[in-house]
């Protein structure tokens, strides 16, 4: 399944300067670029889909990292 970039992210994406675009999409994956190459995306729509990516995974990490905090909370309260 193909992914596209939504409007806000292109937007956000239209907005970066042009060493913040070579930044982000020099973390793109490898299929993204793959798609950037054929010339199938745009520059911008692969730094829309990389700031997308970007954005689930670190709300994905900060939930994680609530839990490990949460669960060590709960293992000191335990023991006091």
């Amino acid at each position: 399944m193909s992914r596209t970039p939504t409007d806000d992210y292109l937007e956000t994406a239209r907005k970066l300067g042009k060493d913040e675009l070579e930044r982000l999409l020099s973390r793109a994956r490898n299929k993204l670029v793959r798609r950037l190459e054929d010339r199938k995306l745009t520059p911008y729509e692969a730094a829309a889909i990389q700031l997308e990516i970007e954005d689930e995974e670190l709300a994905e990490w900060r939930e994680r990292w609530a839990a490990i905090r949460k669960k060590e909370k709960d293992k000191k309260a335990a023991k006091e």
